[in-house]
């Protein structure tokens, strides 16, 4: 994870950096951030070799995504394009960024190289608005990802509004998204209604982070 000097940021930007600099050393100590706590800032670079950090999406939804392609639980969500419809209905106005993150260290399960995430990301019809590098595993732990999927989302303030799984049934049944609750929907849908989420931390189901 790299780290950058909050100097040069837009106002909003700032005062989101203030908000979350803060957080990255307790969530470091703790393991993983409270929901309702500000987001640990971070910096990673994605597949097409552009960084990116948190606080450059001030003002904006972040959705965080822990994925790996070879997790029978992500391929429920990825097979028929589910994970994929969601990406883009809720990017295609601007107000989300959805991001994911590939913290599977190299020789281990769901590790690709750059390249091999670009042609997945052609070949699945991803998406996402990165996919964003994380072999060391620091941001993985920073947020105590433990399995894939495992979501997370950010308000425009750098505040966590729900963590956990995306969804209600613990599955690798892609005929069991529908009727599901679908927690991830419903916090960007109470966001964007300025409502409060209506269940905000759940127990993420999946194959374990491959650190």
């Amino acid at each position: 994870m790299k780290t950058r000097p909050w100097f040069g940021l837009s106002a909003a930007a700032a005062t989101f950096a203030l908000l979350i600099t803060p957080a990255v050393t307790q969530a470091a100590k703790s393991g993983g951030v409270a929901t309702g706590d500000p987001a640990p800032n971070f910096t990673l670079t994605d597949s097409n070799g552009t960084e990116h950090s948190l606080s450059d999406f001030a003002g904006k939804t972040v959705v965080l995504e822990w994925t790996n392609l070879q997790c029978p639980f992500v391929k429920k969500f990825y097979n028929e394009g589910h994970m994929q419809a969601m990406q883009q209905q809720y990017t295609e106005g601007g107000d989300v960024v959805w991001l994911l993150i590939a913290s599977s260290a190299e020789g281990k399960q769901g590790y690709l190289t750059a390249d091999g995430w670009n042609s997945a990301v052609e070949s699945q019809g991803i998406n996402s608005t990165a996919v964003l590098l994380d072999t060391s595993g620091e941001v993985g732990k920073l947020y105590a990802a433990k399995t894939t999927p495992h979501m997370y989302v950010i308000d425009g303030e750098g505040t966590l509004r729900y963590q956990g799984a995306i969804d209600s049934v613990r599955s690798t049944k892609t005929g069991d998204i529908e009727g599901a609750t679908n927690y991830v929907a419903e916090a960007l849908e109470a966001i964007a209604a300025s409502s409060e989420v209506p269940t905000e931390t759940t127990t993420a189901y999946g194959c374990s982070v491959k650190y």
